[in-house]
């Protein structure tokens, strides 16, 4: 982590769940953290936690349905800080269904472009981090109705993601993508939408925390410049169960071509 010290780090989502945990965790790897989100009041609150990292995170207001609002946060961070160095694409709607796709998809395109924009104006080596889901993987039974949605757009997080790293390879950006799928993680996402008992059923077996997850972040910029991973953290124990042959058909297929192309995959 030693290279991305005092380098700017931009994680949208960050008032709450994993965007705060990594938003955290990287002020404390000694970044200058940027975290969007509409209850800036939050990031504020946990910037007060912070006074004593080497690091320092800034809270900017920004609703991530409307593409102006994102150029304007995106520009400010410009001026007064500087390039970006990594984009922590963490963002994420489910009630209702135009707005998960705004956000989960269209914003993510969104700032993906204006930061990636702005690492080849000043030929940065920079890392870009889509917080995928592991339902935008492998469908899966969902009890609340509008969730139906929500792994269409963890879907699209997965092509695009593998989109743009093919994009950075062929024109040789020195860019890197990584998608990250978790299971479950318990935060203030799921408490919002999760009815019924639901959330007690989930808590019941496997389950991951956000810190969980800004940990895989922290270790998917460890790595270094040559090597590209798709980190897949979170597989309950009933979905290995369920899953495990074709994962395992999956799994090598995909290790042979990137392999194959002097790059790994690695997956947590």
């Amino acid at each position: 982590m030693e290279r991305w010290e005092g380098k700017i780090a931009i994680v949208t989502g960050a008032s709450a769940g994993i965007g705060a945990a990594t938003a955290k965790i990287l002020v404390k790897k000694g970044l200058k953290v940027v975290g969007l989100a509409r209850r800036v009041e939050l990031i504020e609150e946990l910037t007060l936690s912070l006074t004593e990292a080497p690091g320092e995170l800034y809270a900017v207001k920004c609703d991530l349905s409307k593409e102006e609002e994102i150029l304007d946060a995106l520009k400010w961070v410009k001026e007064n800080l500087g390039p970006v160095h990594i984009l922590v694409n963490n963002a994420g709607f489910t009630d209702d269904w135009r707005l998960t796709f705004d956000v989960n998809v269209i914003a993510m395109c969104i700032c993906t472009r204006e930061a990636v924009k702005v690492m080849r104006e000043h030929n940065i080596a920079g890392h870009v981090i889509n917080l995928n889901s592991l339902v935008g993987r492998y469908p899966v039974s969902l009890p609340h109705p509008n969730l139906n949605v929500y792994p269409a757009s963890k879907y699209a997080v997965t092509a695009l993601t593998e989109n743009l790293r093919q994009e950075f390879r062929y024109f040789n950006t020195g860019i890197k993508v990584t998608s990250i799928s978790p299971g479950i993680v318990i935060s203030d996402f799921q408490e919002g939408f999760c009815k019924d008992g639901t959330l007690e059923a989930m808590r019941s077996g496997p389950v991951l925390y956000p810190e969980d997850v800004a940990e895989a972040i922290v270790y998917t910029l460890s790595t270094p410049p040559h090597v590209q991973v798709l980190c897949l953290p979170g597989w309950g124990i009933w979905f290995c169960v369920i899953v495990f042959f074709r994962f395992m058909i999956f799994s090598c297929i995909r290790w042979e071509r990137c392999f194959s192309q002097g790059e790994y995959l690695i997956i947590g």
